[in-house]
């Protein structure tokens, strides 16, 4: 059972997973001569499928619930020290509206906020902590993960856009906005984020600031680094962080805690983020391909059960040619093969 993963973002290399562990001989394609060059690398990694039910679908927060756990067996540095959500004195009734619109919070006061983040004692009246979320380093994940793929004999094909072979067995295509050629429904969410280093300052969990107009989320990285985005503009283009972007969030930043304002910035970078029009990630079979798109801001939350679906789905095509072969009067031994197959994809989706 050969297939081609077509994209190393992060929901290509999930995919890459979930067919090895359906037993398939799996090809990774990826046309950058490594890791990064996608909006997974400039993501925040935030597992966080309560506080997205603020303005996402139910389906987003049940099928990103499992999300931490798989993170977890294939990431080694998850952090499950869950997300505390915080709004200035003017704005507090958008923390009102947001648990209104959310599911698995507790209420802090301000000695509540204080004690899971003394570094923001006094600043803030009152909080909400989602305390079963988590968050990852992107970039230290999307490696972990290519070590695990190596390390399973998936072959690692960089600097290498694929081409249509009729070898190459099942096709995931994951290529994200670059996949708008096949997909033309596909719409381009223009993100930017910034990231700085501060001795000052000491989060031990991601952290939203509630404002009407900006959004911001600052999730803490490995020495001093802090992860501070995200802008979402309706905009295919890419290019750099605009002057107005990196203001809005440097601004946000600092009235979450002044010292921001004394951050060294190291990255400031924009992508464009593939979305649906309803802003929910899909399988779409097209053209003899798997397609794997429409990450929107939910690519590291619902990139686990995404990928499982397209393994599944690749693995229940092999159950249909297996019976295709006879009805179409093939020899018994070639039909037997490929039930085999079928049947060994079946049971590892039951071991797993």
């Amino acid at each position: 059972m050969r297939a081609a993963v077509v994209g190393a973002g992060v929901f290509g290399l999930a995919a890459a997973a979930e067919l090895a562990d359906r037993g398939f001989q799996v090809t990774l394609y990826e046309r950058n001569p490594g890791l990064g060059g996608n909006a997974s690398w400039l993501a925040g990694g935030m597992l966080a499928p309560f506080c997205e039910g603020e303005s996402a679908p139910a389906s987003v927060v049940e099928r990103g619930r499992k999300a931490v756990d798989w993170w977890s067996r294939h990431a080694p540095d998850v952090v499950r020290n869950g997300t505390l959500v915080v709004a200035p004195p003017r704005d507090a009734p958008e923390l009102d509206r947001f648990a209104e619109r959310t599911q698995a919070w507790r209420r802090l006061d301000e000695a509540g906020v204080a004690a899971l983040e003394p570094d923001l004692a006094g600043r803030f009246r009152r909080g909400l902590f989602y305390a079963e979320e988590g968050h990852v380093d992107p970039r230290e994940a999307m490696n972990a993960l290519c070590q695990g793929l190596i390390r399973r004999g998936v072959e690692l094909c960089f600097a290498h856009p694929f081409e249509n072979a009729r070898d190459a067995g099942v096709i995931v295509d994951c290529r994200g906005w670059a996949a708008r050629d096949a997909l033309p429904e596909l719409r381009g969410v223009r993100g930017e984020m910034l990231l700085v280093r501060t001795r000052e300052v000491h989060l031990s969990r991601p952290v939203r600031l509630l404002h009407p107009r900006i959004p911001l989320y600052v999730a803490p990285r490995a020495d001093g680094l802090y992860m501070i985005g995200a802008t979402m503009i309706e905009s295919p283009e890419k290019g750099g962080v605009t002057a107005r972007s990196a203001i809005e969030l440097l601004s946000a930043a600092f009235a979450l805690h002044p010292a921001f304002g004394e951050a060294e910035i190291v990255e400031m970078s924009a992508d464009v983020r593939p979305a649906y029009a309803d802003n929910e990630p899909r399988v779409v079979e097209r053209d003899g391909r798997l397609y794997l798109n429409g990450a929107y801001r939910h690519g590291w939350l619902l990139a686990p059960d995404m990928a499982a679906e397209a393994a599944e789905r690749a693995a229940e095509g092999l159950r249909q040619v297996a019976a295709e072969t006879v009805e179409e009067g093939l020899s018994q031994v070639e039909a037997e093969m490929v039930a085999e197959e079928a049947k060994v994809a079946a049971e590892m989706v039951v071991e797993g």
